[in-house]
């Protein structure tokens, strides 16, 4: 044993096999790096900033995962040699202890599973955990954490980073194929603006999105609203009376001297700069894999019972935003009977949340969190310990844990990210994305340069809202509202998701 430890040693080690082994990973690390370099610049190239700034997100998740890495390894001497009472290690397991098991098993049986551990994993920690564990053993205790539960650990950490980024990146390109269909919605629109501009007064129950939206549900009908809003998110969750209805509320709410928005544009812009927020793993997101990880213990069944809540968060985010147009459309049958021109319902986050659209992208970021986290853990169990694992738990929770998470990405792309790309324009506030990439810039210098200029002279914001009337501006006070705004959201990096109201 004292032979196989030392030739284990780096020391011992041919030269040859530590420099092709350092050459293959390095190799294999700069392909990744230049891959991601190109990707950038190409990227850049055709002015996708938004999808330029998640792939940056996605770098600095591959560079905390090799800090995450390095930590593991600098530390795994000082977790072997913290050691703890054996009794401590009794409580909160996964799976059973071999002595339980022997209890239950016969005498043949309990040496047949005794004998695969240790042909499995007796070798290696013989070999990498022999010192830690016998400086805990002269004590009469035991290594807090052996270096194969050490090393199982970091790899569950990457595959959980690298499964969320790609359901995240799978979500993003179903959801905007999705979301591409509408483009020639948009284009028909555009046409018909000046070609077809309707004249007189029209019953709002004529038209199609009033039909399609309002059922007759009134106040007194609010469960059976409800119900028609979550079996709507299942079929045709956006159609074109819908987009052609919400469409033309945004640009009579915030930019009524421009009919011919592009609004399809505008949509994609901000879904594309909210994409970035959601590939990225925050830091309460890794609360929730501790609290997880914790809740693991053997005979809960516990990643069963968490496999629903992604689902049944799902499926109350896909209502919430079917309810929405619901609402904007009783809104309006409710306060007009006939309406001159085409039909615009009127934006607000009081049909929100808590008045709050953010709300549903952080729910949508933990779905896609959660649901990842389900997949990884699968697939790390089974390429770790096998699919006969008692982390596993049970063959028959196995397979609707699967659909589950099928569903849940494929509801999510088709139904619930295109649902939240349009409906959520319908809050009080625009996006920042609503200008071109160089007015926003100079929007942005703009304000920062009022900032400065209101700072040296000390003087109050009349001084200020003076200068601005000079402008040729039909509404100066409300575009230097939207651009400080901009400014502001610059400058705190988005936090807020880069809001704006417009003053009317």
């Amino acid at each position: 044993m004292a032979v196989e430890a030392a030739a284990a040693a780096l020391e011992f080690t041919p030269t040859w096999i530590v420099a092709a082994v350092c050459s293959l990973i390095v190799f294999i690390s700069l392909a990744a790096e230049r891959c991601l370099h190109y990707l950038g610049k190409t990227l850049k190239r055709k002015n996708q900033k938004a999808l330029f700034e998640a792939l940056l997100k996605v770098k600095e998740e591959l560079m905390l995962l090799g800090f995450i890495s390095l930590l593991l390894t600098v530390f795994q001497g000082i977790l072997q040699k913290t050691c703890v009472p054996p009794k401590w290690t009794s409580y909160l397991l996964p799976c059973r202890k071999m002595e339980d098991k022997a209890e239950q098993l016969g005498p043949s049986q309990a040496h047949f599973v005794a004998a695969g551990v240790l042909g499995r994993f007796g070798r290696r920690l013989l070999a990498d955990g022999g010192a830690g564990a016998g400086h805990c053993q002269n004590k009469g205790e035991v290594p807090l954490l052996s270096l194969e539960a050490l090393h199982q650990l970091h790899i569950f950490i990457f595959i959980l980073a690298i499964t969320h980024v790609i359901f995240s990146v799978l979500t993003m390109l179903l959801g905007g194929a999705k979301i591409h269909q509408w483009k020639h919605w948009e284009n028909v629109i555009q046409k018909d603006v000046a070609e077809n501009a309707p004249t007189g007064f029209t019953h709002v129950h004529q038209f199609e999105f009033i039909k399609e939206r309002f059922k007759g549900f009134g106040k007194d009908s609010a469960i059976l609203s409800w119900m028609h809003s979550f079996v709507k998110q299942f079929y045709g969750s956006v159609t074109k009376s819908d987009y052609t209805t919400m469409r033309l509320g945004f640009i009579k709410t915030h930019c009524p001297g421009n009919p011919k928005f592009d609004f399809h544009k505008y949509m994609v812009r901000a879904l594309e700069a909210d994409f970035r927020k959601v590939v990225g793993i925050s830091w309460y997101l890794w609360i929730f894999v501790m609290v997880f990880l914790l809740l693991n213990i053997h005979g809960w069944h516990t990643y069963f019972w968490i496999s629903f809540v992604p689902l049944l968060l799902l499926l109350a985010v896909g209502t919430k935003l079917e309810h929405v147009i619901t609402q904007l459309a009783h809104e309006v049958a409710e306060k007009h009977s006939a309406i001159e021109g085409d039909l615009a319902v009127n934006p607000s986050d009081e049909h929100f949340w808590f008045g709050r659209p953010k709300v549903v992208l952080f729910l949508i970021h933990f779905i896609l969190f959660q649901n990842a986290f389900e997949i990884a853990f699968f697939f790390w169990i089974l390429t770790s310990y096998g699919i006969n694992s008692c982390i596993m738990d049970h063959i028959p929770f196995i397979l609707p844990r699967l659909i589950i998470g099928v569903i849940i990405q494929l509801l999510c792309s088709y139904s619930t990210l295109p649902l939240y790309a349009i409906v959520t324009q319908m809050g009080t506030f625009f996006k920042k994305e609503i200008f071109d990439e160089h007015v926003q810039q100079g929007l942005v210098g703009w304000a920062q340069k009022a900032k400065k200029r209101k700072g040296l002279k000390e003087g109050s914001s009349g001084s200020t809202a003076g200068a601005t009337n000079g402008s040729s501006h039909s509404q100066p006070s409300s575009l230097l509202a939207m651009v400080r705004r901009a400014a502001a959201t610059e400058e705190e990096g988005s936090s807020n998701g880069g809001d704006m109201r417009t003053d009317q």
